[in-house]
């Protein structure tokens, strides 16, 4: 699918930001972006002419872009809808909530041009992803993925990353401790932790993962946040094979995952 092919759909009360936004679309080739001043409205007209991106401000008339974006993700019909936040909004903790929800971009205002296309590249990239299939050793349909993180929003997300990629099996869990067991159950070809979780922590768990042997041989692969950094030094000594921030770009996901499956 090329961008002038793409149906966006904007929620943004301001007319301003609206026309400042879709001009910005426009130069960089998108045709079609449909405007809504408030998350009711666009949900109800995405469920009529589903869109193909939903971009939105943080405050809306009626909901906040976070809400607007667990709505979506809670659905069972818009769910796996790519979404942007363009905002004025710099609270880490109202952002942290967008991140988690799998956002591909979240851009300030004022944005620039290389900044929306950098975003819109990333949205390509997403819903253009081919599978690793053809590029690694091994069948990815035998290959079992565990997903650990106390976000149910960012485990979907990583999860749909996951399968663009070509994988199929996948174990979740809410917190290291549940995912203990899936340890001691079958064998993954990758582990992918949050950083920041309650109880044990992602670097806690990656250290259990290598200490225990349950499975020596299986890459962890962590995703942090901007607030939450961990240093390369714990990386390391966690056992870490590679760490992404949220929000991925998928490209940058999808040359991590072929490295360690490769590698691994």
């Amino acid at each position: 699918m090329a961008l002038e092919e793409l149906l966006i759909t904007l929620a943004e009360p301001s007319p301003v930001q609206a026309q400042i936004i879709t001009k910005a679309l426009e130069e960089l080739g998108a045709r079609q972006v449909e405007v809504h001043t408030t998350g009711e409205e666009l949900i109800s007209q995405a469920r009529e002419r589903r869109p193909n991106l939903v971009i939105s401000a943080y405050h809306l008339p009626d909901m906040t872009g976070s809400d607007l974006v667990q709505t979506l993700r809670g659905s069972s019909d818009l769910y796996d809808l790519p979404f942007i936040l363009i905002s004025s909004e710099t609270n880490p903790e109202r952002l942290e909530t967008i991140r988690q929800a799998g956002s591909l971009a979240i851009l300030p205002k004022p944005f620039d041009g290389p900044q929306l296309a950098q975003a819109m590249q990333s949205v390509m990239s997403f819903i253009n992803c081919a599978s690793l299939g053809a590029e690694v050793d091994a069948d990815m349909a035998l290959m079992s993925v565990l997903i650990v993180d106390d976000s149910q929003t960012s485990r979907h997300h990583i999860r749909q990353v996951m399968e663009k990629l070509g994988f199929e099996h996948f174990c979740e869990a809410a917190s290291a401790e549940t995912a203990i067991p899936y340890l001691e159950q079958e064998p993954f070809k990758l582990i992918i932790t949050d950083f920041h979780m309650p109880g044990m922590d992602g670097l806690d768990f990656a250290r259990y993962v290598r200490d225990s042997q349950l499975q020596p041989g299986t890459p962890v692969l962590m995703i942090t946040s901007q607030n939450e950094p961990a240093s390369q030094e714990d990386l390391e000594d966690a056992g870490i094979a590679a760490c992404c921030e949220k929000p991925f770009d998928i490209e940058q996901m999808r040359e991590l995952v072929r490295r360690l499956l490769n590698e691994y």
